[in-house]
């Protein structure tokens, strides 16, 4: 089983404290509460690397985790619904917009779906944002364990069709089964490889 050796290296609030920009990167972009920071933890198979949480908005930063010299995971704050006053948010509108636009370094992402609910506004503007821009990503559909199979088939379903995902641009995943792990875990190392 394919383990992603992963340690955090900084917390970033402004763009300054960005690293410099010589190792790939790949984004984890979702909405708040979607599971990026499970799957980091999953694929890691590291109990608490990234802090979880069931409060939404719990990432307030750019989470930098590096794997050994060759790649940096980078979890964005969660988009969308956050307990947090209208001026933070924007504060991280403005440093996601820029992380994304500017950074150099950006090879690839993770588009994080929560299998339970329908794709929203904002991720279809990310998953524009990802095939304008021609990066390689992987469409992860969080929380498998919540639904019953046939319900499960019937989202993946809905949400291939959605983004226009080739089967192996859709994964299923569950943090708590471990089912779908090894595929994203394989996907992050073929990045490694072609950068």
């Amino acid at each position: 089983m394919k383990r992603i050796p992963l340690t955090f290296d900084r917390a970033v609030l402004t763009t300054a404290r960005l690293p410099k920009p010589f190792l790939p990167e790949i984004a984890l972009l979702g909405r708040s509460n979607v599971g990026k920071s499970s799957l980091l933890n999953s694929v890691a198979r590291q109990k608490g690397l990234a802090r979880t949480s069931n409060t939404p908005g719990r990432t307030q930063s750019l989470n930098f985790y590096k794997s050994g010299e060759n790649l940096y995971l980078v979890d964005l704050p969660g988009y969308g619904y956050a307990k947090v006053p209208e001026r933070v948010r924007q504060e991280w509108r403005k440093l996601i917009e820029k992380y994304l636009e500017t950074r150099e370094s950006l090879v690839g992402g993770i588009l994080i779906l929560d299998i339970r609910r329908d794709p929203t506004d904002l991720d279809r503007v990310m998953h524009n944002w990802l095939v304008t821009r021609k990066l390689p990503f992987l469409v992860v559909a969080t929380k498998m364990d919540k639904l019953s199979r046939s319900q499960a088939a019937r989202s993946m379903s809905t949400i291939r069709k959605e983004f226009n995902l080739t089967p192996d641009g859709l994964i299923g995943f569950s943090a708590k089964t471990g089912d779908g792990r090894e595929h994203v875990s394989v996907w992050i190392e073929e990045q490694k490889k072609t950068t």
